[in-house]
């Protein structure tokens, strides 16, 4: 019963994940954009290039805020994560105790 509940959480949490992939993407590529620019801002130095790319931090940021359903896929790959390693403890449990039996 137990392998049965941790089997089915890993279907659903596989599930949300796969939704939420797009939204995980852009909040990957948001993330490296805001990254870079942040990068770039502290290299750079004048003052046109600092606020050009202030600019780009900002838009990077503001990409990221709109994406914050790809938490719940985050949450859900975490979720995934911990039912598969619940799901080979309770396997090799089991080859224990049956070997233990012989």
């Amino acid at each position: 019963m137990k392998t049965f509940l941790i089997v089915s959480l890993a279907i659903i949490a596989g599930i949300v994940l796969l939704t939420n992939l797009g939204s995980i993407i852009m909040l990957a590529i948001s993330v490296l954009i805001a990254y870079y620019g942040v990068k770039k801002f502290i290299l750079a130095d004048t003052t046109g290039s600092k606020v050009g790319w202030a600019i780009v931090v900002l838009i990077g940021v503001s990409m990221s805020l709109s994406n914050i359903p790809a938490l719940i896929g985050i949450a859900a790959l975490v979720v995934l994560y911990y039912a598969y390693k619940k799901y080979q403890e309770e396997k090799q449990s089991k080859d224990y105790l049956e070997w233990e039996n012989i």
